[in-house]
């Protein structure tokens, strides 16, 4: 009887949520079979399945959250005998105490938390308001009228001008030369309004300062000329419908890919002190989630792929992401990270590594340039590549021939 532990989905996981069965008792499974749903930090996860067997049952339940390692399910083999409890038979009884409440969804559970914390007090119907003290009235400044007329017109406050007439009034005289302002009190402090991190935000974060403190980054940076990359892909494009045609996205994911097969240093994990170089390339994309964060799940394989069955994985990938709804495999074993920003309008990005990946490459903006190639001066798209590399396992002079391998690539994009 084999246990189905709760996976790690990521170096910022530390728990997750089930939220739903997707299997019942009895059900055969296959390698790659979705078995459950489960909530983090970054959305619903549809859980796989990776050994074959029969789905013995649940070992946690709806609303539980997890540890990761911990297990949640029993799978049993194909030769082995069920289990001692026959299907039907009575559940154990149910420990004691009051039962389990049901998951609330986070904005009631806010509320009902905010509730408990204040006591219950009777409202009144109508609050009469206290009795005002009485004011008394400032004492009139003694001032001849042209000399009133004077402190308008220049701003000067007259209860602070001492008056030179017979009886201590302030006259014309006392005024004149007299034009500076007193100075306008303070606009009271404007309160902040304090913005807590949403879940993601802090799954990120944490993984973040992890990378930073952890990794000993260096970074790179090297311009591509995109004119032969350009005028493959709009050739390629005219020939077929909207919903087939390619992205430069797709070239740049495909390029790096690619070049991790002469540079292999640059596409795996480093884990417990060691650098286990991958023999596969999952290349994770981040993705933008609306309003709440990013991700970067792996298109399998995305080196063995024809660029068009990577550009359908791509879109569908995004399309999965946006709609909340992910599988584990992909967030837990991308082997090197490719990030763009050049749909933003930003140039050059320099990007963290995710733990435990030891490279990401990020694109930029292609932008037009004017210059000489071969003799001739002319317009050029040009887009900024960068390289995060982690200093432990790579350095700079081979990060530079990986970058140049890249642009290689990209020189002759009909290869790819």
């Amino acid at each position: 009887m084999a246990e189905f532990r709760m996976p790690s989905l990521g170096a910022d996981m530390e728990a997750g949520t089930l939220v739903e069965w997707l299997v019942k008792p009895g059900a055969t499974l296959r390698r790659g079979d979705v078995i459950a749903v489960v909530e983090t930090q970054k959305g619903a996860i549809e859980i796989e399945n990776f050994e074959e067997g029969i789905f013995e049952g649940p070992v946690a339940q709806i609303g539980t959250r997890v540890p990761v390692g911990t297990p949640i399910a029993l799978i049993r083999r194909q030769d082995e005998p069920a289990a001692a409890v026959a299907p039907g038979a009575p559940a154990p009884p149910a420990p004691e105490g009051p039962p389990a409440e049901a998951p609330v969804p986070p904005q009631m559970a806010e509320i009902a938390a905010a509730a408990r914390q204040r006591p219950e007090e009777p409202v009144p119907l109508s609050v009469a308001p206290p009795p005002m003290a009485a004011e008394t009235a400032p004492e009139r400044v003694r001032a001849s009228p042209a000399a009133r007329r004077y402190a308008v017109d220049h701003g000067i406050d007259l209860s602070l001008v001492e008056g030179g007439g017979p009886h201590g009034e302030i006259q014309l005289r006392d005024l004149e030369g007299m034009e500076s302002r007193p100075p306008t009190p303070a606009a009271p402090p404007v309160e902040a309004v304090l913005q807590p991190m949403t879940g993601m935000r802090a799954a990120i974060a944490a993984a973040m300062a992890r990378s930073k403190r952890e990794i000993p980054h260096y970074y790179l940076a090297h311009r591509i000329d995109l004119t032969e990359a350009e005028a493959w892909l709009s050739n390629f494009n005219t020939r077929r419908d909207p919903a087939e045609r390619l992205v430069l996205g797709a070239l740049f994911v495909k390029a790096v890919a690619r070049a991790t097969r002469k540079y292999p240093e640059f596409n795996g994990h480093f884990t417990d002190g060691v650098f286990r170089p991958s023999p596969v390339v999952h290349a994770g994309v981040a993705i933008n989630i609306r309003g709440t964060g990013l991700v970067a799940p792996a298109i399998h394989d995305a080196d063995a792929l024809g660029v068009p069955e990577l550009m359908a994985a791509m879109r569908d990938l995004v399309g999965r992401v946006r709609a909340g709804r992910f599988r584990s495999s992909e967030l837990s074993d991308p082997t090197i990270t490719v990030s763009s920003l050049g749909d933003r309008g930003v140039e050059t990005l320099y990007g963290v590594i995710y733990p435990p990946q030891v490279a990401i490459v990020g694109f930029g903006m292609p932008v037009t340039e004017v210059r000489a190639l071969e003799g001739l001066i002319g317009p050029h798209k040009i887009v900024h590549v960068t390289l995060a590399g982690d200093h432990r396992v790579s350095d700079g002079h081979r990060g530079a021939l990986f970058l140049s391998h890249i642009d290689q690539l990209l020189q002759k994009p009909e290869a790819l």
